[in-house]
């Protein structure tokens, strides 16, 4: 069983950066680990990971508390996303759930809908599943831009469930994860338009070697 528990004194060499930079600091009266992307992706699409080295698996639970908001100078389309990819094979293959902190409380029904978010990464984009199958790897959930927020994916075979801020029944539900299921590491992601933190984050389940590339 691997059990693996991150906190913001955790050595900086246990976790790897792409596209980012990592800091810990002191956001919202809790140590927190910072991802701040490089200059050459900073208010870009760009995807922003901080993969956690010791932490392949296949099924398992990943649960963390997260912050974001849009950076300053971001375009009006940030929302402040971040979220959590897993089966992350190399650095360009991975699940990904995240949020959208800036639509949950939009005056807008349709931009609420979008407040969570399923994509397969490079495979199948997140605007690939709206225009195929509308509504379904999306859904509204209450959160607020830069506040802290609990997250927990449950992931088994190739279903993954999200819950948010201690919910018993998920938000989001996924029973076609489009890598089908591989295993591999676990990451923090954030995006080039936002600015995250992360705090408390456990992976627990069966381990499993990374899938694909290394």
């Amino acid at each position: 069983m691997l059990t693996l528990i991150l906190a913001a004194t955790l050595s900086l060499n246990a976790v790897e950066p792409v596209n980012a930079t990592l800091k810990t600091v002191t956001y919202r009266g809790r140590e927190a680990l910072q991802i701040v992307p490089l200059p050459e992706s900073e208010n870009k699409d760009a995807h922003l990971l901080a993969v956690l080295k010791d932490s392949a698996l296949r099924d398992g639970t990943i649960e963390v508390d997260l912050a974001a908001m849009p950076r300053a100078g971001a375009p009006d389309t940030a929302r402040g996303f971040v979220g959590i990819a897993f089966h992350v094979a190399g650095k360009d293959r991975y699940e990904l759930i995240y949020l959208r902190p800036g639509n949950a409380r939009a005056g807008e029904q349709l931009r609420r809908n979008r407040t969570t978010q399923y994509c397969a990464v490079p495979d199948v984009p997140w605007h690939q599943l709206r225009n195929d199958q509308p509504g379904v790897y999306e859904s509204y959930v209450d959160i607020e831009p830069g506040a802290w927020t609990k997250v927990k994916i449950v992931i088994a075979g190739r279903s993954a469930t999200l819950y948010v801020n201690g919910a018993a029944q998920p938000c989001l539900i996924v029973n076609d994860l489009r890598h089908g299921g591989e295993g591999g590491r676990v990451a923090l992601w954030s995006h080039g338009t936002s600015d995250a933190y992360f705090s408390n984050v456990r992976v627990s389940g069966p381990a499993a070697p990374p899938a694909g590339r290394n």
